[in-house]
C-alpha cells in the first residue's frame, strides 16, 4: 500500500480510518457529506483580495496591508504548497517600505467555504509570525477555531484527489454565491 502523503504526521489510527474510507470508496462520499453546502462563490482573484481583506480587517486590524491577493495555477506544482504569503521590503528615501503578497492555489476555486477560509487564515497568520510555531497556531485557532479540523479535512480531500482525480464540488453549482463575507468575530 502507498503511503498517504497528505496525511503524514498524523496518527496511525486516523490513517487506518482514511486508508479503510479511500478503499471502499466512501472517503468522497464522508467529506460530501461534511460538507454539503457545495463550493463557495469567491472565483476571481478581486473577489479573493475582497474575501481576504474582510477577514483581515475582522482579525487583525493593526496588521500590515496586503498589497496583492490572487488564484495561482503553479503554486501546487512547484511550491509543493497551497498558499503562499510573500513580502519584499524596499527602502524609499530613508523608510523601511513592506510589500505583502498572498497567492492560494487555483484548487481553492472548487471547494467549501471552510476550505477556502483554513487557507487564507493560514496564509494571514504569516503577517505576524513567519514560522509554523506556536504562536502562528494560535493565531489561526483565533481567526478560525476549527483550523485543524478543516486542515485535516482538506488534506483528506487531497488524499481523495490523488486517488481518483474526481473533484468533489461543482463550481458552477454556487456561481452566484459571490457574497462571502467571512463570519464575524465569535468571542
Amino acid at each position: 500500500m502507498p503511503p498517504l502523503k497528505y496525511l503524514t504526521g498524523y496518527p496511525e489510527s486516523l490513517i487506518l480510518q482514511a486508508r479503510k474510507l479511500l478503499d471502499q470508496g466512501k472517503l468522497g462520499a464522508a467529506l460530501l457529506s461534511r460538507y454539503s453546502a457545495g463550493a463557495h462563490g469567491v472565483r476571481t482573484d478581486r473577489a479573493l483580495y475582497q474575501y481576504v481583506t474582510d477577514l483581515k480587517n475582522t482579525y487583525m486590524r493593526n496588521g500590515d496591508q496586503i498589497n496583492k491577493v490572487a488564484f495561482d495555477s503553479k503554486i501546487h506544482v512547484i511550491q509543493h504548497a497551497l498558499g503562499q504569503h510573500t513580502y519584499i521590503s524596499r527602502v524609499q528615501g530613508g523608510k523601511l517600505k513592506a510589500k505583502h503578497e498572498i497567492r492560494v492555489a487555483t484548487l481553492f476555486k472548487t471547494v467549501p467555504a471552510e476550505f477556502l477560509k483554513m487557507i487564507t487564515v493560514h496564509e494571514l497568520a504569516h503577517l505576524k509570525e513567519k514560522d509554523h510555531n506556536k504562536a502562528f497556531y494560535s493565531m489561526c485557532l483565533r481567526m478560525e477555531p476549527n483550523y485543524h479540523q478543516y486542515e485535516f479535512d482538506l488534506r483528506l480531500y487531497l488524499t481523495h484527489l490523488e486517488a481518483t482525480r474526481q473533484p468533489l464540488w461543482d463550481p458552477k453549482a454556487n456561481a452566484d454565491a459571490t457574497d462571502m463575507a467571512p463570519a464575524g468575530k465569535t468571542d
